[in-house]
């Protein structure tokens, strides 16, 4: 595992959050850490049997904000604002931040403070109760499924970044096969749950395209 160390990692690094939901949070969690453990990522990202598929999504945004929050903070003293001056995904695709609350119009932004923005606004999302409960039982918004969509599309940015921007600096730490590991399992998770639309993956396109290959198409439930 690669931890971040230097002060500039440590502004965007952020603390592991817990799983959602109460009890029955921590118990899917388990079964994620188990069914990873087993080394199939297309069997752990499956919905388990009798289990409520807003629960199963709930759990893992959190996991999966986790470990690219941890990914990125290992890169965090190399992407600064004078190297990625621009949140890029290669030549072709730039993104503008706006969350419609704090900052309601897209502004141009140095990759680093758009990192930043996005990981704030998932924790705020991930935060709200009225979003991802965590009392047993208590309801989840209609809109819940379009809630992950929306921060899985953007997730998946930080990872566009990396693979077009810093690649070289992942392979160069040696942390080559666990980004890989962890995009694999990204994307086997939002492709088995339709999560991100195809024109957003475009920037690694070619890439997703090799994973999914092998990867369970539609929905996971069953």
């Amino acid at each position: 595992m690669f931890w971040p160390s230097s002060a500039a990692t440590q502004r965007t690094f952020r603390p592991k959050k817990n799983a959602p939901v109460g009890a029955k949070g921590a118990a899917l969690k388990q079964h994620i850490d188990a069914t990873l453990g087993s080394g199939n990522l297309r069997e752990a990202v499956l919905l388990p049997p009798g289990e409520d598929l807003n629960e199963w999504l709930a759990v893992n945004t959190v996991d999966f904000y986790n470990a690219i929050s941890i990914l990125y903070g290992t890169l965090a003293e190399y992407c600064t604002p004078e190297a990625c001056p621009a949140m890029c995904a290669g030549p072709k695709y730039e993104y503008r931040w706006a969350d419609g609350v704090k900052v309601k119009k897209p502004i141009e932004c140095s990759a680093p403070k758009y990192v930043d923005y996005l990981m704030e606004w998932v924790e705020g999302q991930v935060d709200d109760e009225g979003l991802f409960p965590q009392a047993q039982g208590a309801p989840f918004p209609k809109n819940f499924e379009d809630i992950v969509r929306k921060i899985f599309t953007r997730l998946f940015r930080v990872y566009a970044h990396i693979y077009h921007s810093h690649f070289q600096r992942i392979c160069s730490l040696g942390a080559e096969a666990h980004l890989n590991t962890c995009f694999k399992h990204f994307i086997y998770f939002t492709g088995a749950f339709g999560l991100i639309k195809r024109e957003e993956l475009a920037p690694l396109g070619e890439l997703v395209d090799g994973i999914m290959g092998a990867a369970p198409r539609g929905s996971a439930a069953g």
